[in-house]
């Protein structure tokens, strides 16, 4: 079965995860990714153990690198270039994360590109745009955490501010662009004319900081830090049980507070003014919070998600990792899977989220080794072996 973007030829000049995450997206969609690499050392994130396969491969790379060919081209070489504008001329979609205008002195920048194929839908992914006054500063996913103001607003209320355990921004901004990318080809069915896109990492994670944005917005005061809580909704946090276990409330509406009262045994909390409404809980939480805290030390954990559970009230353990990937609901919808590669050795993955009817992911190949797919990916473009080992020799390719 085709993937939904079968035919699609993605050529994929970035490096780390937000550009690679991208191409990987769209390779899960049927897309036909090369992923252009240095000689020699290639992708940075094939260093970035441990842990690693057998073979020395780094988890990290095996992350965001599925599916795609792997080419190697040293594109500071006029030789190089000439490659990379032969393979431009016939894509669909670059991907690209150098530093704003990098690639300019190679003439791989969109200008040059768009004057070989004006069709060509070129995707830059940089730190801060390709504009305003930080547009030439590099992009650091932890930098941009802090910048945007998500770290303010993530760790303890009472502790310092802390980075959310994955590369968030990087991965938003990948999201984002694949989203983009597709949009911009949906157009091109109309118009014929390719475009480029200008991703930020910056720009992405204040976009994702969502409600909390608008509460500055619409309010005016500066969102707090809340640790496990919410800034809109009590009680929607965690609470700590009997043997220290922990477990996710999420209270949704004043219905769903009165059955906790009455679980917890503190029916009169319900009718208190203070707590009978989400505005007057978000007001008082300073008030009701610890009472509640109080009452589910009384129990374990498994036994309160089963009671409120039985009552409709929306809640949920902390996995572990490993715990998560044992859950019956991710077993079943089927989020591990294996692949074998071309020495037969077992590469774990996680498979793509996104489930189609008619047009599921494909999962064709693991992340390709270095420089895997070079001789073929020249043959196709009409170089001969000996032209191949010449490229070679020179160290081009």
């Amino acid at each position: 079965m085709s993937g939904a973007l079968s035919g699609i030829k993605v050529l994929d000049l970035t490096r780390v995860l937000a550009g690679p995450w991208t191409g990987q997206l769209l390779a899960d969609l049927g897309a036909e990714v090369i992923k252009v690499e240095r000689p020699g050392s290639g992708d940075d994130t094939r260093q970035w153990a441990p842990p690693s396969l057998p073979d020395g491969t780094a988890a990290y790379y095996l992350a965001a690198n599925r599916g795609k060919q792997s080419l190697t081209v040293d594109i500071t070489q006029p030789a190089g270039q000439a490659i990379v504008r032969q393979l431009a001329a016939e894509a669909d979609v670059l991907l690209e994360n150098y530093k704003v205008g990098g690639l300019k002195k190679y003439g791989l920048d969109y200008d040059s590109l768009r004057a070989l194929n004006p069709g060509l839908v070129y995707c830059s992914i940089t730190g801060f745009g390709q504009t305003g006054p930080y547009a030439e500063l590099p992009g650091y996913d932890y930098i941009v955490q802090g910048m945007s103001g998500l770290m303010s607003i993530t760790g303890p209320a009472d502790g310092e501010p802390h980075k959310v355990g994955v590369a968030v921004t990087d991965l938003f901004t990948g999201l984002y662009a694949a989203n983009a990318v597709q949009a911009a080809l949906l157009s091109r069915y109309r118009t014929g004319e390719g475009q480029h896109i200008d991703m930020a990492l910056f720009d992405c994670s204040l976009a994702m900081l969502a409600n909390v944005n608008m509460n500055w917005l619409v309010g005016g005061e500066v969102p707090p830090r809340l640790g496990n809580a919410h800034p809109n909704i009590v009680p929607y946090q965690v609470f700590r049980t009997a043997g220290d276990s922990h477990f996710i409330l999420a209270c949704g509406n004043d219905k769903q507070f009165r059955a906790i009262c009455e679980l917890i045994g503190l029916p009169q909390l319900a009718a208190d003014e203070r707590f009978a409404s989400n505005p007057q809980r978000v007001r008082h939480r300073d008030l009701l919070v610890p009472q509640l805290a109080e009452a589910f030390l009384t129990r374990g954990r498994d036994e309160w998600l089963k009671l409120l559970d039985a009552a409709g009230v929306p809640c949920g353990p902390i996995n572990t990792v490993d715990e998560a990937f044992a859950d019956p609901q991710i077993r079943f919808r089927e989020m591990e899977l294996h692949l074998k590669d071309a020495q037969g050795q077992d590469v774990p993955q996680v498979a793509c989220p996104i489930k189609m009817s008619g047009t599921p992911p494909r999962y064709d190949a693991p992340p390709p080794k270095l420089g895997q797919h070079t001789d073929s990916v020249l043959s196709a473009l009409g170089y001969d072996a000996a032209a191949i080992a010449q490229l070679k020799a020179n160290g081009t390719v």
